[in-house]
């Protein structure tokens, strides 16, 4: 995982409006973790949320036990300000995802968009697969979107892995079920376009 410093910096420098994966509304997301069937008040954490607006949305439509965690207090903070007094509503964790300590089983379903092709390293994603699989439940829901085969060799000055759905399922493995896969062009603040796949899947019992 890149530095703490590196995504500080990033959201210091500029507005959350200017990053290159800035969605006004996470309507894909939103989509998936409707199709899953989830109730309002059932557990989600959104990993690497930072300043999306993701919880936004999910506030909106009802869901009322929501986490943002992420690995920038900035990114955190730009989120809080936005949401103001709905803030309280929400569990916000500052944190590294291949090495914070989540609690077992305790969510029903786990989203991130554009954290887990940041792990370039083999150890990287096993601690990433083995926080998923320690912290929601038995039969819960992971959706994972990264750059796809023919997205973006870098953001953010860093570099990045690309998947293919199949690629980005076999990363799991067993213990995930692949309900879905989609694809998604995402248009930039500035213009370009990056190609994005999502992976909705089961986490089996054990």
């Amino acid at each position: 995982m890149q530095s703490k410093a590196h995504w500080e910096q990033v959201y210091t420098s500029q507005p959350a409006t200017g990053v290159s994966w800035f969605q006004e509304h996470a309507q894909r997301s939103v989509q998936l973790i409707r199709r899953t069937g989830i109730v309002r008040d059932a557990p989600i954490i959104d990993v690497g949320g930072g300043a999306s607006t993701l919880v936004d949305d999910l506030l909106a439509v009802g869901h009322s036990k929501l986490t943002v965690l992420d690995l920038s207090e900035a990114a955190l903070s730009a989120a809080r300000q936005r949401l103001g007094e709905r803030a309280q509503r929400v569990d916000w964790r500052l944190g590294d995802i291949t090495q914070v300590e989540l609690p077992r089983h305790a969510y029903a379903l786990w989203h991130d968009r554009a954290v887990f092709h940041f792990l370039t390293t083999r150890e990287e994603r096993e601690a990433y697969v083995a926080a998923v699989l320690h912290a929601v439940k038995p039969g819960g829901h992971v959706i994972v979107a990264t750059f796809a085969e023919d997205g973006p060799l870098k953001c953010s000055g860093l570099p990045v892995m690309r998947y293919s759905a199949d690629g980005l399922h076999a990363e799991f493995g067993a213990p995930f079920a692949l309900l879905q896969q989609e694809g998604e062009e995402h248009h930039t603040p500035r213009g370009t376009v990056q190609k994005f796949v999502y992976c909705l899947c089961r986490r089996e019992p054990s």
